[in-house]
């Protein structure tokens, strides 16, 4: 099966492994990295949020550009590791306390 950048990226956030045939040829993804980066002209700005911690900061009702996202985010476990129940139990009570602070 075939899948765009796009689906790629997707099932990717899902925390699917996507699987290539033996005899298919390199994956485009493969290619698309291989190219250099093309030089940054654009200002300094905080990194780019994973979608995981944009939703994160939707549900706790704050702004991506708020000035304390980056502490808040940074505070918060890696989106690889809240694949398991028992981290995102433990990320519940922090979030409702943000929620709480926010209203």
């Amino acid at each position: 099966m075939s899948w765009d950048g796009f689906q790629r990226e997707a099932l990717a956030e899902l925390g699917y492994r996507l699987y290539r045939r033996a005899d298919a040829g390199p994956p485009a993804a493969a290619a698309e990295e291989a190219a250099p980066p093309a030089p940054s002209t654009a200002p300094d700005r905080p990194p780019a949020l994973h979608p995981l911690h944009r939703a994160l900061l939707r549900a706790i009702g704050r702004a991506a550009g708020d000035r304390d996202t980056a502490r808040l985010c940074s505070e918060w476990p890696a989106p690889e590791a809240l694949r398991t129940p028992a981290a995102k139990r433990a990320l519940w009570p922090r979030l409702r306390a943000l929620r709480k602070r926010s209203r």
